[in-house]
């Protein structure tokens, strides 16, 4: 299995393909990361240094790897946090490309915009860019539920607004969705959920929620789910390998008292989770 993942990436750290190709590789999957930007760290720490790619030279590197006849083996096109409308365009003509090459390759978009606490912390293009023309295009989104309102024009707070969400983002073009960051009224308290959608199933999980904001958690998320869809083409145990992975990547970053994601450190729970989640099967 081969992904090109056209994403960030950072020396310090573990966000966009500095946290994505570890994961996939360690699932055995092959990977060509693709860079948009290369800074020395994420912007979180409000400081960094390095080029933001040229959607110029960006594209370059794509038509690199399409000339050794690479497109044919690619099985997915993995895309995420989108700096400018002109990156957008260069990931969804190189999406076509692959799947003009390969037609049984899929596109996975995390469409990075924000989340419930800080709202929308990418330029205000970004989103409309999403909304209207990449989504339509991605067989797999992976938002969190705050992403998803803002795709769907809806503010999904319970389990019943999020699944008619999830329905309206599908209607605009993908057929899986992979909810995360879910937060409902009725839920216990301190936990958070998972919610996948695939072909006529929905699944979802419940986790503690740990005391802490990883950067990057999320770009291992999509990673997971989307490499691990793609092996088994079940979306209950890709959610629930998923959501084993990740809770216990967090709880190892939170334990380290670092504020950098463990991967390295947790790359044995990545490969082989414990399983210790299960989904239940919404109906």
């Amino acid at each position: 299995m081969s992904i090109l993942s056209i994403q960030s990436a950072v020396a310090y750290g573990h966000v966009g393909n500095s946290a994505a190709v570890f994961v996939m590789q360690r699932l055995g999957v092959e990977v060509w990361p693709v860079y948009t930007v290369n800074f020395s760290n994420h912007t979180g720490y409000g400081q960094w240094r390095g080029p933001v790619m040229p959607a110029a030279d960006v594209a370059e590197v794509i038509a690199g790897v399409e000339e050794r006849g690479a497109f044919e083996e690619v099985d997915a096109v993995l895309s995420g946090y989108q700096g400018g409308a002109d990156i957008g365009a260069v990931i969804l003509d190189a999406v076509a490309r692959v799947k003009a090459a390969n037609a049984r390759a899929i596109y996975a978009c995390d469409p990075v915009m924000g989340n419930a606490k800080s709202g929308c912390f990418v330029h205000p293009d970004i989103p409309v860019l999403l909304r209207d023309k990449v989504v339509p295009q991605a067989d797999l989104i992976t938002p969190n539920q705050f992403e998803l309102g803002y795709l769907t024009d809806t503010e999904p707070r319970s389990l019943e607004d999020t699944l008619h969400s999830v329905e309206a983002a599908r209607a605009m073009g993908p057929s899986t969705v992979l909810v995360t960051s879910v937060h409902r009224p009725d839920a216990p308290p301190h936990t958070v959920e998972m919610l996948a959608v695939h072909r006529d199933e929905a699944w979802i999980v419940q986790t503690p929620l740990l005391p802490m904001k990883a950067n990057g958690s999320g770009d291992v998320t999509a990673a997971l789910f989307t490499a691990h869809l793609l092996q088994t083409d079940d979306a209950k145990l890709s959610l629930e390998r998923t959501v084993s992975s990740v809770y216990d990547l967090l709880q190892m970053t939170l334990d380290s008292g670092r504020r950098e994601l463990q991967i390295v450190q947790s790359q044995e729970t990545l490969a082989h989770p414990r399983m210790q989640f299960s989904a239940t099967r919404i109906d």
